[in-house]
């Protein structure tokens, strides 16, 4: 077993799945990858199943519906914790993050509890553009301001843990669904005593397949954004 699970959740990703696990498998560094796929429809989990064939570092869990992104990532950081990893690091499965960017997280695992690969900081980079790149922008800005924190970035999931040095910090306290789920995270490890180390990530526009980020997710970020806030 690698020291080093990395993380994906999939629905609807047939178009990139397999682009994804076989970069993974090129880069110069001892991984294993757990990709939790909720039954898509479009039969991303069958392609799962058939890679995972030939595949020995492949861990794939298919569940029986849409069950959230919070959920998936819970699931997997426990699975992580439990299995012994030292190691646990989340991202997206549409090609938006770069794995090449794996073994910088890793080096900067070595000496901190937690690292986030941020596009806002220097030498960050972001392909987005027009009113979603504004909502981002302002957004991260927002949080940053209301829960006075020092990052960055709040709302990517590709970011790592170390394990060991988190063997008492549980996923289960986090409370907000969806992509408000990211931005909980962040503060709770603030309220862990948790160093937030961010890496100059660029993020890419998916090429293929479409965003599952609901219309109205704005509004429950910044609901939940609120909702921290008064619980301070």
């Amino acid at each position: 077993m690698s020291k080093t699970l990395i993380f994906t959740a999939t629905y609807n990703e047939k178009d990139n799945i397999k682009t994804l696990i076989e970069k993974f498998n090129t880069l110069k560094v001892d991984i294993d990858i757990l990709v939790i796929d909720d039954r898509s429809p479009d039969g991303t989990w069958k392609i799962l199943e058939d890679l995972k064939k030939n595949l020995t570092n492949l861990k794939v869990i298919v569940r029986d519906g849409k069950s959230g992104l919070d959920t998936a990532h819970k699931l997997a950081y426990k699975y992580a914790k439990d299995t012994g990893y030292e190691y646990f690091i989340s991202m997206d499965a549409d090609l938006s993050h770069d794995p090449d960017e794996i073994p910088k997280i890793l080096d900067k695992l070595k000496n901190n509890s937690f690292v986030i690969g941020s596009r806002y900081i220097k030498g960050g980079k972001c392909e987005m553009s027009g009113f979603r790149l504004i909502q981002s922008i302002v957004g991260n800005k927002l949080i940053k301001k209301i829960l006075r924190l020092n990052c960055s970035e709040f709302t990517s999931s590709y970011r790592g843990f170390n394990l060991i040095k988190l063997k008492s910090f549980d996923m289960d306290i986090i409370n907000s669904k969806g992509y408000s789920f990211f931005m909980e995270t962040i503060y709770r490890l603030h309220l862990h005593g948790v160093e937030i180390n961010e890496i100059p990530i660029k993020f890419r526009n998916r090429k293929q397949g479409k965003s599952k980020i609901p219309s109205n997710e704005i509004f429950r970020t910044l609901k939940n954004l609120f909702i921290l806030f008064f619980s301070k």
